[in-house]
């Protein structure tokens, strides 16, 4: 998908919130692929997030630590794939 100068680029029609761990480890690792994801603080890792086009919380589903980890592995495992 092309993105348009000062619009974010967000995948058509799909909002996601904290239990799309895959998709926002893949929105993370598009939008900061310099970051190494183990060396953000949770409350550094949760405003990247919260920052990210199309992303949309859901109240029945508050992020906690456990999802803030799972999103930093997965994470590491897509930045390590896109190394390879």
């Amino acid at each position: 998908m092309a993105a348009v100068r000062g619009v974010p680029e967000v995948r058509v029609g799909k909002t996601f919130g904290w239990l799309d761990v895959d998709r926002i480890a893949e929105e993370l690792a598009d939008a900061h692929p310099e970051t190494d994801p183990i060396t953000l603080k949770f409350v550094e890792l949760r405003a990247l997030v919260e920052r990210l086009p199309g992303f949309v919380p859901d109240p029945a589903h508050p992020v906690n630590e456990r999802i803030l980890e799972a999103i930093q592995m997965s994470w590491t495992g897509e930045k390590h794939d896109r190394d390879d």
